[in-house]
């Protein structure tokens, strides 16, 4: 397994639609390990390929709780089939969009279809902060970044702490 580099906003890729797997080969498993260890390593809960720089529609998420083991879980080509007219507001952050975080109102129980690291069609349904990353990756497969859901001045600001952060850095 790799760690892979994490693109950072606003890079362009992050704004691009991922295109489907055709299925889920040995090429898609390693990348989808080399993002799980990514992800851990960048102490996330949830990573999508192109925040990678891959555009496959491929995401991992592990929202276990400390002193847990891990659980993370490989999706690709993830789609909502269902999602409640309960909603929920969470605070979230991004590996792609570092140190920001702001509240997002998301559907609060989805189910998701997917194909796992075999290859298998797979249903899940979701609640909680597991719904909640999962939506959240499912939009980096879109182009779209939790700051979107914000105000344009509130985006603006945060993009902007972003790129500050990256010129001290550099």
């Amino acid at each position: 397994m790799a760690r892979l580099p994490i693109l950072v906003a606003p890079h362009p890729i992050l704004k691009r639609k991922a295109q489907p797997v055709a299925e889920v080969d040995a090429r898609v498993v390693k990348l989808m390990d080399d993002m799980v260890e990514t992800m851990y390593d960048a102490n996330g809960i949830g990573l999508a390929a192109p925040q990678v720089g891959v555009l496959d529609r491929v995401i991992v998420v592990d929202v276990h709780e400390k002193g847990e083991p891990a659980n993370p879980i490989r999706l690709a080509n993830p789609e909502i089939v269902w999602s409640s007219d309960e909603k929920a507001i969470c605070e979230e952050g991004c590996l792609s969009v570092p140190e920001q975080y702001a509240e997002v109102t998301r559907p609060q129980r989805i189910r998701v279809r997917y194909l796992d690291e075999k290859n298998q069609q797979q249903e899940i349904e979701a609640d909680g902060m597991l719904a909640t990353c999962i939506q959240h990756e499912i939009d980096h497969l879109n182009g779209v970044l939790f700051v979107d859901y914000l105000s344009m001045l509130k985006r603006n600001i945060l993009l902007k702490k972003v790129q500050k952060m990256q010129k001290a850095t550099a």
